[in-house]
């Protein structure tokens, strides 16, 4: 059973969604002070954290930051409706999925669910895509979690390893965000959902140009993203 700790300072909705989640077989724990959410989170009894950015004293942003100095545990952001910036600034702290309020129960399930698969422990990982994708300069190991730029370890996010598992793995060919958010997040991606190219934005940042200086990541117009190959660059992949 999958332990969740929501943080929010609205009490009715944590019992609410305590009862809700209790039903979809989540042990469920609230907490309604930002510094308890940070304490309790960091406790390692947890498997997800749903955590809401408008609170009083410190907001949900400040307790990310805090649970992210020290922690990976998975983080659900809970936003205001229609605030770019809120969900925007969240998963480049490192939130790993934001949902806008109001929300349907339903759909906080089925984040929840998406996250936690992502999570899988690595020796899960391992046994499902086993070996190493080879693109120029880059070396994504699957079953480790890990990425090389010319032998040298670059530090991403689980979400940001996921996406670009994929499209290392489809090198040189178009990915909607459509496809993206169901190959790398494991969820369909809504019409007003700007997750999939925050995370782009930072892995070109976090990647940089490729050795002939070119983009790495091409933005294809009205269809979605594409690891651009160059005349030199060639597709390795490995399996054990």
């Amino acid at each position: 059973m999958n332990r969740l700790l929501i943080i929010d300072d609205d009490r009715e909705l944590c019992e609410l969604l305590g009862d809700y989640l209790d039903g979809e077989g989540y042990r469920v724990e609230s907490v309604n002070e930002p510094a308890a959410g940070i304490e309790r989170a960091l406790s390692g009894e947890h498997d997800l954290v749903v955590l809401d950015v408008m609170m009083p004293h410190m907001n949900g942003f400040d307790v990310l930051r805090r649970i992210r100095s020290v922690s990976k545990i998975p983080v659900l952001m809970l936003t205001a409706r229609g605030s770019d910036i809120d969900r925007i600034v969240g998963l480049e702290i490192g939130a790993d999925d934001y949902l806008p309020k109001p929300f349907n129960s339903r759909e906080l399930v089925a984040r929840i669910k998406a996250v936690l698969r992502r999570m899988e422990p690595d020796v899960l990982k391992e046994r499902k895509v086993p070996g190493c994708i080879t693109v120029g300069d880059l070396v994504l190991n699957s079953g480790m979690r890990s990425l090389s730029r010319c032998g040298q370890q670059l530090e991403i996010s689980s979400i940001e390893f996921s996406i670009l598992e994929v499209l290392l793995g489809m090198a040189g060919q178009v990915l909607t965000r459509d496809e993206l958010a169901r190959r790398a997040l494991g969820r369909e991606n809504s019409v007003y959902d700007r997750s999939i190219d925050v995370h782009i934005s930072s892995l070109r940042r976090k990647l940089g140009p490729d050795p002939g200086n070119n983009e790495r990541i091409k933005t294809v117009r009205n269809l979605g993203y594409q690891y651009v190959l160059s005349q030199n660059t060639g597709v390795t992949s490995q399996h054990h």
